[in-house]
């Protein structure tokens, strides 16, 4: 999430610059053509961010030698598999050279050179070497050793990537070929995989110039079709501002009396933080263990969003995800048609989440914030993390891993909190929702993730004051 975090500021500069010149795409005012190649130099190099960020996010310590690392195994195999260089190598005319080597260049190829520099530093930061080649001790070898891994990974990229790009593509556009009923199967699995954290890689497809489809980015950079680009993301917008707030109104309603006061400052923040920016994962975690019946019709409803979206002359753009701030961005880029059909139809999808989400609940009884079956000082300490208290929600959160000595790393992403425990079994999984998580996930025989929301950042840099 950290390369993804850069989008927003090029979101920025292009929706200022498409507003200010919509018609001459930024070419015939000065300042709008400064913003607009401003964002375009973001949006242009997505993959090199993502080499960056990742070996960055994923190294331990989050040292700048891993980034320089990533940045040296992108170079060589950026190099290494150039058309014209595997046209030299395998002595083919530049012409018979796979197609798939002209789209080296792409976001799978940055996460898996930025995969490279952080695993070559985690595992060579503290390389002893003897005294006559102690210079390259240390982090020193990262580079060295990163330089041949990256050889081999060229190596083998160049027997197999036209064949997984060739099935990207395949992936990609038999459900393009599908038009509507493909963006809405695309929305159904993109919530599906949200609990796995899986979502992104489906994602980067449809998204990305990962299988030559690069929604997003043919839509800021005006390089698409009108009508047409926008469709994997327009349905969003209907969901993230309107129906989950919707469906948080139907929770509340729904909440015990004794519990409104409680579960109101989560919904509220919830609602709000998904709405304006597209955050969904707060309200999201907030039921999709608690009622996964409510979750499935979430997921129904948004493939049903963007069936409609992209079948209706409508489309709009997002350069970190679908909330208010986005779509005001895009309303006035070249690419942007009817933007203003976004407001009414997700009018039309606040009454049906508020409405399937009501009668779901009370009829089946579901156990959503505020009807659980919890003692009153349990919900009241939930407050917690309402209020702000970070440093109480930390220290409650490191109680419920086993305490700071069965924490043997910990590391977050935009909403969660990333540990890596010694005892599996000393985990309290009650113990850290009563701390105000919305979640716990226990993706591996150590791993654990702790489902926080906007402030995870906070809750992260307190827990490693106290450990």
């Amino acid at each position: 999430m950290l390369p993804v975090a850069c989008l927003p500021v090029a979101a920025v500069m292009l929706g200022v610059g498409y507003w200010i010149d919509p018609a001459g795409w930024g070419g015939a005012n000065p300042a709008a053509a400064f913003l607009v190649m401003a964002g375009k130099a973001i949006i242009d190099n997505i993959p090199l961010l993502f080499v960056i960020g990742l070996s960055i996010g994923m190294a331990e310590g989050k040292d700048g030698a891993a980034a320089l690392a990533g940045l040296v195994s992108w170079l060589l195999i950026q190099s290494l598999l150039d058309p014209q260089t595997v046209a030299m190598l395998s002595g083919k005319a530049l012409d018979d050279v796979s197609p798939a080597f002209g789209k080296i260049n792409n976001v799978f190829i940055g996460i898996l050179c930025g995969l490279i520099g952080a695993i070559c530093y985690n595992r060579f930061k503290n390389t002893r070497l003897p005294d006559a080649l102690a210079f390259f001790s240390g982090k020193r070898s990262v580079v060295i050793v990163t330089g041949g891994v990256s050889i081999l990974a060229a190596l083998a990229l160049f027997f197999i990537w036209p064949a997984i790009y060739g099935a990207l593509v395949t992936f990609g556009m038999s459900v393009l070929k599908l038009g509507p009923l493909g963006a809405g199967i695309y929305g159904f699995f993109n919530r599906l995989l949200i609990p796995f954290g899986l979502h992104h890689a489906l994602n980067s497809v449809f998204w990305f110039d990962v299988a030559g489809i690069n929604d997003l980015g043919n839509f800021w950079n005006n390089t698409g079709v009108y009508g047409v680009t926008g469709q994997y993301m327009t349905g969003f917008f209907p969901i993230m501002m309107f129906g989950l707030p919707g469906a948080a109104l139907a929770m509340y309603q729904t909440a015990k009396s004794s519990q409104k006061k409680t579960v109101a400052g989560l919904l509220l923040s919830a609602a709000f933080a998904a709405f304006l920016t597209g955050v969904t994962e707060p309200l999201e975690f907030a039921f999709m263990f608690l009622a996964p019946v409510l979750y499935v019709v979430h997921a129904a409803l948004t493939a049903v969003s963007m069936f409609v979206m992209a079948a209706l002359p409508v489309r709009a753009g997002f350069n970190f995800s679908g909330g208010m701030i986005d779509l005001v961005l895009s309303w006035r880029t070249p690419l942007a048609q009817n933007p203003w059909a976004i407001i009414p139809v997700g009018m039309i999808f606040f009454s049906i989440y508020y409405f399937l989400f009501r009668v779901i609940i009370t009829k089946f009884d579901l156990k959503t914030p505020g009807r659980e079956d919890e003692n009153q000082a349990e919900l009241e300490s939930k407050n917690i993390l309402v209020a702000g208290d970070f440093a109480d929600i930390a220290k409650a959160v490191i109680e419920g891993l086993g305490g700071a000595g069965n924490i043997s790393s910990l590391d977050n992403c935009i909403t969660r909190l990333r540990v890596e425990v010694k005892d599996y079994a000393d985990v309290d999984e009650k113990a850290i929702k009563t701390a105000g998580a919305r979640g716990v996930l226990r993706p591996g025989k150590t791993a654990v993730q702790i489902v926080i929301g906007p402030q995870v950042q906070h809750v992260a840099d307190e827990m490693k004051k106290f450990l």
